[in-house]
Parts: C-alpha cells; sequence; structure tokens
C-alpha cells in the first residue's frame, strides 16, 4: 500500500535514519518507538506526505487516504461539536441529497427513454456507495464516537471553541475515526484521553478494517492494539514481529547478539592489525600483510551505540505518618446546583497507594483538591491523621513555580545532600539534558515545567503525595523513574492517572467515582477492570455450579446406598468419602509442591547466570502459576462437595 525504499532523513546535521526499507500493508498494526529525538513523529509525517525524504522513495497505491492526528496544536471553531464531526460526511450527505433529487425526478421521466436509464444508473450507482459507506447511519456512528471519547449528550450543541486544547484534540481525533482513512497515522492518541475513553479507543482500534500506526508513550496501550514493533535505534529501523512487551525480550536478545558479534570482530580485527604490525618490515611476508590489509579495509565495522543510562533515583523517604491518614465522613461535594458526590465515607491507611478512576467529569480531581485542602467540603467531615504532611500535584502545576529560577539552581536550594551529577541525572530523566538543565523556568514550556514541577516533587516528598494526571508529559523513561521511585516510597499515595500500565504497576486499590458515589475496590486497576466486567460473579457463579453438581452427584449416589429410612448416619459410602478425603489431600500437597517450585523458580531469576536461562526461568514459573491455579481450583470444588457431604 505505502512503501519506503531506502529511505533515510536528517534533521539540521543529524542523521535520524537510513536505509529503511517498510512495506505498509493494507492490514497494517504498527508501534512506532525510539528514545526521545529519534524521529518518529518525523517518520509518522513522511509517511502521511506532510513531510519529504533526503534519501530514498516513498511510494504508494493510487486511492490510499492517509488520517494524521499531530500530539497537539490542532484548533477547531465556528461550529458545534456535532456539525464539526459531520462535516466529514459531506461528500455522503451531497449523494443523499442528488439521491433523494433522482428520487424525485424519477417519475416524472418516461421509463423507455434514454434519460429515464441515465437516471436510473446514476441513483444505482450512488446509492451502492452510500450504502456501502453505512450512510443511512451517518449520525449514528457520529455519536458513537462522541460518547466513546467522553463526550456527553449537552457537549454535542455547545461550539468547538468552548472547549479546552486537549478536548479539541478529541474532537479532531473523532472526525478522523469517522474518515476511516484506510492508512491512519496517530501521534500520542492517549495524551488527552482518560482511562474510559482510552479503553473505548482500545476496542475501537482493534476492529479497525484497515492500516494504522501510532505512536504511544503507554505501554498498555501498545500492548492491546498493535502486532508489530517498529523501533527507531542506532540510525536505523528495526522491525519486530509482536506487542511492545515481546519487543521488549527480542529487544535484548537482539543486543546480546550485537554486542557478541562486535566482540568476535573487534577481536578478528586486532589479530590483523597485529599480523600487520609484526611483519609489515619483512619482505617475504609483503604478500601476506597486503592481504591482511584489504581484510581490514572491507570489514564493515559493527558500531554499539551508547545506551540510555538506566537511573534510579531514590528520595529521601518522609517521617512515618499514624495508621489513619485520611478520614472522610459523608462528605458531599457540588458546585451550584452541580452535584459532583454525596456521602462519601472512607479511611486512607498509612502505605496504601491508591488511584482514582471514573468517567471524565465525575470529580476525580475534585476528590484530590479535598484531600489537599484546597476545596471546601460541602457536607460531611474530612480529618487528617497524625503527623500526616501533604504534597499536591496539579496538572498545572508550573503555575506554582519561581519563573526567575534556573532549573538546576532551583533543584540544588532544596536537595539537601545530592550531587550535582545526581541532580542533573534525574533531570535527564524527565527529558532535561545537557546546558537545558540551567534554562530559567519562565523559557520552559506547560509541558516541560510541569515535568520539572514532578522532578522538583521527588526531591522533597512529603508522607501523604496527591498526583494529579503525573504521567502527562513524560516518556516511557520518566515514567518508570516515577514508578520505581513511588514503588519504594515508604508514605501514602493518591493519584489520578490515564495510563494503565502505571496504575495497575503503582495501585494498591482503586476508588471509582461516578454517579455521585466512591466504591472502593482492593487491587490494582486490572483487579477492578475484571470485577466490573463481572468477572468475580462470573467465577464464583462457575464455581458454585461446580460445587453444587459435584455435591449433588454424591449425595444421589450415597442415597442409593441408603438401608433404611433411619439410617441417616450410613447415607455416605464410608468408602466414597474415604476417596475425596484423599483427592483433597492430594490436591493439598499438590498447591504446596506448585508453590515451592515458583519460589524456587523466582529465586533463580532474581540472579540468572544468562539470558537464556532467565527466559527459561521465566516461561516456568508462568506454567507453574497456571497449574497452581487450575489445582487450587479443583481443591475449591472438591474440598466444598467432601464439607457438604460431611
Amino acid at each position: 500500500m505505502i512503501q519506503l525504499s531506502n529511505a533515510g532523513k536528517r534533521f539540521g546535521h543529524k542523521l535520524l535514519y537510513e536505509n529503511l526499507n517498510w512495506l505498509i500493508t493494507p492490514n497494517e498494526r504498527s508501534g512506532l518507538v525510539g528514545g526521545n529525538g529519534t524521529g518518529k513523529s518525523t517518520l509518522l509525517k513522511v509517511i502521511g506526505g506532510m513531510d519529504t525524504l533526503d534519501m530514498g522513495d516513498l511510494t504508494q497505491t493510487k486511492g490510499v487516504t492517509t488520517g494524521y492526528l499531530p500530539q497537539d496544536g490542532l484548533s477547531l471553531s465556528g461550529r458545534t461539536v456535532f456539525t464539526e464531526v459531520m462535516s466529514v460526511f459531506d461528500r455522503l450527505r451531497a449523494l443523499e441529497v442528488e439521491m433523494e433529487a433522482l428520487t424525485h425526478s424519477m417519475p416524472e421521466l418516461d421509463p423507455s427513454t434514454p434519460e429515464y436509464a441515465a437516471v436510473a444508473d446514476r441513483f444505482h450507482r450512488i446509492e451502492s456507495e452510500f450504502t456501502a459507506h453505512d450512510g443511512y447511519a451517518l449520525e449514528s456512528q457520529a455519536g458513537t464516537v462522541l460518547t466513546g471519547l467522553g463526550f456527553k449528550k449537552e457537549d454535542w450543541t455547545r461550539r468547538t471553541e468552548e472547549f479546552s486544547g486537549g478536548w479539541q484534540m478529541r474532537i479532531s481525533l473523532a472526525k478522523l475515526l469517522l474518515e476511516k482513512p484506510n492508512m491512519l497515522l496517530l501521534d500520542e492518541p492517549t495524551n488527552h484521553l482518560d482511562l474510559e475513553a482510552r479503553n473505548w479507543l482500545e476496542d475501537y482500534l482493534k476492529n479497525y478494517p484497515y492500516a494504522f500506526v501510532l505512536i504511544s508513550h503507554d505501554r498498555y496501550f501498545l500492548d492491546v492494539t498493535v502486532n508489530k514493533i517498529v523501533e527507531i535505534w542506532n540510525k536505523g529501523v528495526h522491525f519486530y514481529s509482536g506487542n511492545y512487551e515481546k519487543f521488549l525480550s527480542e529487544k535484548e536478545m537482539r543486543k546480546t547478539t550485537l554486542e557478541a558479534a562486535y566482540k568476535n570482530q573487534k577481536e578478528k580485527i586486532e589479530q590483523l592489525e597485529a599480523f600487520i604490525n609484526r611483519f609489515r618490515a619483512q619482505a617475504t611476508k609483503a604478500k601476506q600483510v597486503q592481504s591482511r590489509i584489504k581484510e581490514l579495509e572491507k570489514i564493515e565495522r559493527i558500531e554499539i551505540p551508547p545506551d540510555e543510562k538506566t537511573i534510579h533515583f531514590t528520595f529521601p523517604q518522609p517521617k512515618p505518618s499514624g495508621k489513619v491518614v485520611a478520614e472522610f465522613k459523608n462528605v458531599g461535594k457540588s458546585y451550584g446546583d452541580k452535584f459532583v458526590f454525596d456521602k462519601a465515607s472512607f479511611v486512607i491507611e498509612r502505605g496504601e497507594r491508591i488511584a482514582l478512576v471514573g468517567p471524565n467529569g465525575a470529580g476525580k480531581s475534585t476528590m484530590i483538591k479535598l484531600l489537599a485542602g484546597l476545596e471546601p467540603l460541602t457536607t460531611g467531615d474530612y480529618t487528617l491523621g497524625h503527623n500526616v504532611g501533604v504534597d499536591y500535584f496539579a496538572q498545572d502545576q508550573y503555575k506554582e513555580l519561581n519563573g526567575d529560577a534556573k532549573m538546576l539552581d532551583d533543584l540544588r536550594s532544596i536537595a539537601g545532600m545530592k550531587t550535582e551529577t545526581e541532580l542533573r541525572s534525574l533531570l535527564g530523566c524527565f527529558l532535561f539534558s545537557e546546558d537545558d538543565v540551567f534554562k530559567r523556568i519562565s523559557v520552559l514550556s506547560g509541558g516541560e515545567r510541569n515535568r520539572y514541577a514532578l522532578a522538583k516533587l521527588l526531591l522533597q516528598p512529603s508522607n501523604f503525595i496527591l498526583l494529579d494526571e503525573p504521567t502527562n508529559h513524560l516518556d516511557m523513561r520518566a515514567k518508570d523513574v516515577l514508578l520505581e521511585a513511588l514503588s519504594s516510597f515508604t508514605g501514602t499515595v493518591v493519584l489520578v492517572s490515564h495510563d494503565r500500565y502505571f496504575i495497575d504497576k503503582l495501585a494498591t486499590k482503586v476508588y471509582e467515582i461516578d454517579h455521585g458515589e466512591v466504591v472502593v475496590f482492593p487491587g490494582n486497576y486490572e483487579d477492578f477492570h475484571f470485577r466490573k466486567q463481572g468477572g468475580v460473579a462470573a467465577m464464583e457463579a462457575g464455581l458454585k455450579s461446580s460445587v453444587a453438581s459435584s455435591a449433588s452427584s454424591s449425595l444421589a449416589s450415597a442415597e442409593q446406598q441408603q438401608a433404611a429410612p433411619d439410617s441417616s448416619k450410613k447415607r455416605v459410602n464410608p468408602i466414597k468419602l474415604k476417596q475425596m478425603q484423599q483427592d483433597c489431600t492430594k490436591l493439598e500437597n499438590r498447591v504446596s509442591q506448585l508453590e515451592t517450585d515458583i519460589a524456587t523458580c523466582e529465586q533463580t531469576m532474581s540472579n540468572p547466570s544468562s539470558q537464556d536461562e532467565l527466559m527459561a526461568a521465566s516461561q516456568r514459573v508462568q506454567k507453574l502459576i497456571e497449574d497452581r491455579d487450575a489445582t487450587m481450583q479443583k481443591w475449591e470444588v472438591a474440598a466444598a462437595a467432601l464439607e457438604e457431604l460431611q
């Protein structure tokens, strides 16, 4: 469909990539990844025809349509939201108007005339096209996409200029999805989406009928939407089959192979150079020396690019608070006539990491502000625990910074015993490198200032941290630094984030805010999502069904052996009962053995002797866990049946 041949691109004097050969097929599902500044967005623009190559060629099949969504910067005005998104159907609606005109003109023509035949033929052709594009359901399509992206019905009639930049990007995304180009190009499409809208977009892309290539720093989003990873690395473009998780493991193997090849080549070069230097002056060895020189010149040197350093940043741990950190008792919040939530009651305990989730506008940011003491309660009571100190990170935290200060100087003033190298490493994690660290805060963009504010927070945390969308504007490396820092944090964390991977790795509880209620779910977002989809109810129902079936079967067998109506103590066949007891014991022992084996494998994984051993142990652990869970379920069914009989 689209083919790049020996393609290369420069940014100024810097070579981004070269010798790129990529055939983008009609069913392409690719994620474009790479370090900051490697040229991901530039390559996306090249594919979309908005930028040109410096080397090589780009060709595409006739009739290919592309749709491109940038990271930000789009602005719409002059129409309502619904009218704006319906504008993508202008051509189809024009066909509908023409169809209606032809319908009225046909009865006025003689069916035997050429004029009638021409009108009928035209009507048939445009109706076929109109139907093929589901033209009779255009408004329904628009409504489905707008709802999925978080627009309420009352938003549809509002003018587009009333919405913020993030919502403007959602409108632009809605238009692209409704256009359905056969090459969809999305640059960070989840940046302006909450979890619910992001989940909807996942499902939409899974069923998208054409090709798409996207850039995202959301690992989970990449894992569930793409089947190929295209990485820009070391001035080249490399392809990996599978999702992002598989890419990480394959990349590590590729890196190991490259390092081994580099080592072998280096040894060979050293041997050739040693021979040349040793026998260069001997006339009898001149022929062999020249042969070695030519061989040396032909060698294409393998380069090992410098890796981005993995930063393990630890910040000072806070003073411990009391066991109860915060408590809500029948708390309600409203703004005038607008009701947010009512009678919210919960207790936050020391060490908990809580994720607030819910649809856009449900009150997640409001809840964070109430916990921070920045908003007054409408009703109820809020109590902070003993020795609790609060830090609040807002979506627009940059407004609280001193614009006249330079970043490095500002950090140094609160850094305590941290060295300049440590401070520069921290800033590097948040994409500030080299001379950037000497910039004044006032010259940074909003996104850059928010990144800096987050880095600053890590240096002086209180024991109760409240984070509202902390992962915005962060790449995967910066997210990993933040995730590791918060995971080792001994205080208490409440956060709002639309990054599912981040929540899954961090949260120990999920608070769902929706329709004026706050509901507490134990576990991470995956556990919450499983419960919301009816997973627990379905599992319990299946288990009860299995138990009931097993117990019913055993009871029926026992009752058949009943000697007399009054011999109730002999209803159960003792041989059958003993057999069931032995089965339960065997299953218990099997579960215990599997857990021992899992622990042994995990110990191996913590200190592997090689990459192959690590991968083998990882696969074995996964198999053992699956076996243990299946055995545990069998034991639960057998134990319940045995208890029923006894």
